[in-house]
């Protein structure tokens, strides 16, 4: 069967073409359960718990006044947000404005976003091959990680206001559930960034301190023009990379003697679940108005933008969120899997068998 073409995925006005697509139902090889805590997500209250309390997170007040100016819909606030310097600034009015929405007191409107999210002058951003190790970077082995952390945090917060404001202008087509869903995740991501800065500083640095990459912007930016792209690139692969890393990083953590760190990035590890589920079932939607099969269409958008799928992956966190394992997980590494397995066997085997004739010796020689 020939595929079809993604350019019908394009959000431009010679290409987009969702709305010639008439719902229709997926197909795909795979077996795919949407995580069972979305529908409790959505609904839940706003999540004031902005500080890391004693042992926990703990509410700070909320702001009910509007500093947008004379910005009235979500997306206008979602382009400030992406136009705000300060990172602890970012992350407040990205709360305020997420508040602001759920209080039902916001349309959805339409904006252009910035080029790029504005950024303070430091960190520096250098390559990924730049980044200093841990013993180079001047910082302790915590705050270098909490720093890596924030700044993956701040990136979000950017990545989520991007793509309310970027497709703000299709939401006949993605449905006003879809800006919902992602001005939720900005506010998650700008909590996130808040206990980083509060742990950074606690322990006597702050977020620029060391060096950054702009990895994450960058992937942003190959999916400016595809809706079905971004939700694939974003996350299904870049936060998905976050449930991977996140226990990995908790043990770092916890073997540097730091467990109130360890704690903040579990909690974070453990509310990003979320936020790949949601780019999960959106990018089912829209693979549901085009026809097209979302495994295949997962798998042909990666080729096409040059992305990148790294493990080791956490089968456990993904099966949760619910991506389905072969989406991710190359017919080679299953087979080199199976290989391992096999092998293994083969050697229990040998051992067994060396076992069971030293063992008859041992009896012959007795009687």
């Amino acid at each position: 069967m020939q595929r079809l073409k993604l350019t019908t995925l394009r959000l431009s006005p010679l290409h987009f073409s969702l709305t010639s697509f008439k719902p229709i139902r997926c197909f795909s090889s795979s077996t795919i359960s949407p995580w069972s805590g979305l529908h409790s997500w959505r609904n839940s209250p706003l999540n004031q718990n902005r500080k890391w309390g004693p042992l926990s997170p703990q509410p700070e007040p909320n702001l009910h006044d509007s500093p947008f100016g004379e910005a009235s819909s979500l997306a206008e606030f979602g382009s400030i947000v992406l136009s705000t310097t300060d990172p602890l600034e970012k992350s407040r009015l990205s709360h305020i404005a997420f508040s602001l929405w759920l209080r039902g007191d916001l349309p959805l409107g339409q904006s252009d976003p910035p080029s790029r999210p504005a950024r303070p002058d430091k960190p520096e951003l250098v390559s990924t091959k730049e980044i200093p190790a841990p013993k180079n970077s001047g910082l302790p082995l915590n705050a270098y990680l909490l720093h890596n952390l924030a700044h993956v945090e701040l990136n979000a917060i950017d990545l989520a206001w991007d793509t309310v404001v970027r497709f703000s202008p299709y939401s006949d087509v993605l449905g006003e559930g879809f800006f919902a869903d992602f001005a939720h995740v900005a506010d998650d991501e700008s909590r996130h960034f808040s206990w980083c800065s509060q742990r950074l500083a606690e322990l006597g640095f702050k977020y620029g301190d060391m060096p950054a990459h702009n990895l994450l912007w960058k992937e942003c930016e190959k999916s400016s023009d595809n809706v079905a792209a971004r939700l694939a690139v974003i996350p299904l692969v870049q936060e998905a990379r976050g449930l991977d890393a996140g226990p990995r990083l908790v043990q770092k953590l916890v073997g540097f003697g730091d467990n109130r760190t360890s704690k903040i990035v579990a909690k974070i590890a453990e509310e990003e679940v979320a936020h790949v589920a949601v780019g999960l079932y959106w990018f089912l939607s829209v693979c549901q108005k085009m026809g097209r099969a979302p495994d295949f269409t997962f798998k042909d958008l990666l080729k096409e933008y040059n992305v990148e799928l790294k493990g080791p992956f956490n089968y456990v966190a993904r099966e949760e969120a619910g991506i389905p394992r072969d989406w991710y997980d190359s017919p080679s590494t299953s087979n080199q899997d199976k290989k391992n397995k096999d092998d293994n066997k083969e050697k229990l085997s040998e051992v067994y068998e060396r076992v069971a004739t030293i063992i008859a010796m041992e009896r012959e020689n007795s009687s």
